[in-house]
């Protein structure tokens, strides 16, 4: 009777053990997602700077500022928990904020201006934050993923509910492109 309690005692302390590992995992995903998600509202609050510092240089360009506004609203509006979304909006706001530089380009006296190359050295700067917390996010949704589906952890996640987290990736097969470089 004491070797079957004892038994039942060390089972009962492994599955504490394992649960409290999956919930470690799934509270770090979530951190790491916050994150992400600091990161994103950062650049969000710096956009309207930026589109307003580009207008006065580059009034007749109303198309690429409403683009860049539409698409950053669009990224706000995608729910907090909807990763694979929030993904998609993000690149593609990358993308306007990659053709509002480009247009930059095009006026030298812009690209001069202190309160532009100021903006844009503080988008370059969150931009390389959100970088590092998106592989954070990434490596924390990989760790919780390998406990939910190892054996023996995933037989008390499948118990209690822990699922797999996505991963921030990127869908637009033009940002994984390799950029050609010639001199």
């Amino acid at each position: 009777m004491y070797i079957i309690l004892g038994i039942a005692v060390l089972v009962a302390l492994y599955v504490v053990f394992i649960y409290n590992g999956l919930v470690k995992s799934r509270q770090m995903a979530e951190e790491a997602w916050s994150g992400i998600d600091v990161q994103l509202k950062r650049r969000a609050d710096l956009i309207p700077n930026l589109i307003e510092t580009v207008k006065g240089y580059a009034a007749h360009e109303k198309a690429t500022f409403e683009e860049v506004v539409a698409l950053r609203n669009n990224a706000q509006a995608v729910p907090a928990d909807d990763v694979a979304g929030r993904a998609k909006a993000e690149g593609l706001l990358g993308q306007a904020l990659g053709r509002l530089f480009a247009l930059a380009e095009a006026y030298p006296d812009l690209k001069a201006n202190q309160n532009f190359s100021e903006l844009q050295a503080s988008l370059e700067t969150i931009e390389g934050e959100l970088q590092m917390s998106r592989r954070y996010y990434n490596g924390a949704a990989r760790d919780l993923n390998v406990k939910v589906e190892s054996v023996p952890s995933n037989l008390v996640a499948n118990q209690f509910g822990f699922t797999k987290k996505p991963y921030f990736e990127i869908t637009n097969e033009a940002d994984r492109a390799v950029p050609a470089v010639q001199f």
